[in-house]
């Protein structure tokens, strides 16, 4: 009998601030087989030429890049799962997690609330 899979999973970060923090985000998606790999308010310098991917995974894995928070959109029936060290926070290994579903990593740099 054939094993099926169903659902999906995508992952991605608010606010990255560096390349290579997306770099990081694109090979570990690419390597843990997510579907799709997001980003929203990303303030990074993207340079020509830079390599910051080097599993390739833009050929493997799509990217999304939304400007804001309000821009931001998920597929039909996507759940989004905030991964964050709280103390309330669900441990990983004992979270049900969704069949379909988007994990969204905080920002990587800590920045001033808006005024």
């Amino acid at each position: 009998m054939d094993w099926i899979v169903r659902g999906y999973f995508g992952i991605g970060a608010e606010g990255l601030s560096k390349a290579g923090n997306l770099g990081g985000l694109l090979r570990t998606a690419h390597a843990f087989g997510a579907s799709f790999v997001f980003t929203v308010g990303a303030a990074y310098e993207r340079r020509e030429g830079g390599r910051v991917d080097t599993s390739d995974a833009p050929a493997n894995v799509p990217l999304h890049e939304f400007a804001t928070l309000a821009d931001f959109r998920l597929p039909v029936k996507c759940a989004l799962v905030g991964v964050e060290l709280l103390d309330d926070a669900v441990d990983l290994p004992s979270f049900r997690h969704p069949r379909s579903c988007a994990y969204v990593l905080g920002p990587s740099a800590a920045r001033s609330p808006p005024r």
